[in-house]
């Protein structure tokens, strides 16, 4: 398996589009809106192999390339590192558009946690997880660190 980088902000799937003769990596807007990236900052990107099978390539076309080493294919797709009823300590980051605290857990997956704002270290329960973002409460006996 893939060693991924605890420094790593944000973990997501797409496609490489070609646009007006440009290849263009798109992200998803729920990204942008929920704050996990900012429209006109600079990100560096990784690209790591895909589900899909690269096209086959003639011996002509690699001649003179020398062969990467082989990227090992997840067994299945790497989902939210969260899940329903499950309790973390998190550490607020930042504050989302509608004033809510925002927590970032493993491969920067975005935790969204009401009434918190940054610096808050505290207990949640997570209630909802989507493919892109969690959302949790405070656990209501744990006090904010």
């Amino acid at each position: 398996m893939t060693e991924i980088s605890e420094r790593l902000r944000l973990l997501f799937e797409t496609s490489i589009e070609e646009r007006d003769g440009r290849y263009v990596v798109p992200i998803p807007k729920e990204l942008v809106e929920n704050g996990s990236v900012a429209d006109g900052e600079s990100y560096r990107i990784a690209l790591l192999a895909g589900a899909a099978e690269p096209a086959s390539v003639s011996e002509e076309e690699t001649a003179g390339f020398e062969s990467p080493e082989p990227v090992p294919k997840p067994s299945h797709k790497q989902g939210p590192p969260v899940e329903e009823g499950e309790t973390r300590s998190v550490s607020i980051d930042t504050l989302g558009d509608q004033g809510d605290g925002i927590a970032k857990v493993e491969r920067g997956f975005i935790v969204i946690v009401p009434g918190t704002k940054p610096g808050d270290k505290l207990d949640v329960e997570i209630t909802d997880v989507q493919e892109t973002v969690a959302f949790a409460e405070p656990i209501s006996d744990a006090t904010v660190r």
